[in-house]
């Protein structure tokens, strides 16, 4: 009995803490037009009725005529909505539910992914919308952004959706626009002293040492130690050395670099 008895107050609670969590998104809704609203007002049946938001963010209610709805939230509404109907009502206790989602909406564009809009009729996070984006693959997501009342608000995407790091993941609330651009470079290239110095269609997780080898490796006049990756990112060049001979003979892993597309990587010539 007494296990029975957890399993029901656990599932009780879960059930209590889930209701919770549901009011407090809905709660942070804002109104937009052609969103539908259900205004009741307890035993009071003619004011209890359905009303869509008009394009001007107007709503008619019985006995008040005009009154303004778009860019409020439900609990701000029904606030408002107590004070006046206190003319008509005495001590009106009011609810505001939104019955209907029109207005709460997403714009997803760049050259990355097609463009489109996605309705928010539930609780969305940004890797939700990614996940359901099918040209993913073509995408420069580290170029990415979410961008909300003008500013930027997240920026680079990569490490949300390559590399799994949800704490990366945001909320996306009402036309944010998701800006995705294409992934112009996909190449990386080994020029110097190799046998073939050549461009490779980058892979994910592709080391220098890989791309060395596919270039045929280096040549007897290399200076291995000598090598440098230059990198553009965000408009900005860097460089990064390379000691390539710890790598073949100490093992040193931590020069066996990750490339990025669009790396240049080049092996100087030895002097000796």
């Amino acid at each position: 009995m007494r296990i029975v008895f957890r399993k029901l107050l656990a599932m009780a609670l879960f059930s209590v803490l889930l209701l919770l969590s549901v009011n407090a998104r809905a709660g942070d809704y804002v109104i937009g037009e052609g969103d539908t609203l259900q205004i009741a007002v307890w035993g009071v049946d003619r004011l209890n009725f359905l009303v869509k938001v008009r394009p001007d963010g107007m709503i008619t209610v019985p006995g008040l005529g005009e009154v303004h709805a778009g860019g409020m939230k439900p609990k701000d509404l029904q606030a408002d909505l107590t004070v006046r109907l206190k003319e008509l009502v005495k001590n009106p206790i009011v609810t505001v539910t939104v019955s209907e989602i029109t207005n709460s909406k997403a714009y997803i564009f760049g050259s990355g992914v097609k463009s489109g809009i996605f309705d928010l009729n539930r609780r969305t996070t940004l890797l939700q919308i990614l996940c359901g984006l099918p040209d993913i693959k073509s995408a420069d997501l580290r170029r990415a952004y979410v961008q909300r009342n003008g500013k930027k608000i997240k920026e680079d995407f990569y490490k949300l959706f390559m590399e799994g790091k949800i704490a990366e993941d945001i909320d996306i609330e009402s036309n944010d626009a998701i800006f995705i651009p294409l992934w112009l470079d996909k190449n990386v290239y080994v020029l110097g002293s190799v046998t073939t110095p050549k461009s490779i269609e980058y892979r994910e997780g592709m080391t220098i040492m890989e791309a060395i080898l596919e270039a045929g490796g280096f040549t007897k006049f290399a200076n291995m130690n000598g090598t440098t990756i230059v990198r553009k990112s965000r408009g900005k060049e860097t460089t990064i050395p390379v000691k390539l001979k710890k790598l073949m003979n100490n093992s040193d892993l931590t020069q066996n670099v990750k490339l990025m597309p669009g790396d240049y990587i080049i092996v100087e010539e030895s002097l000796f």
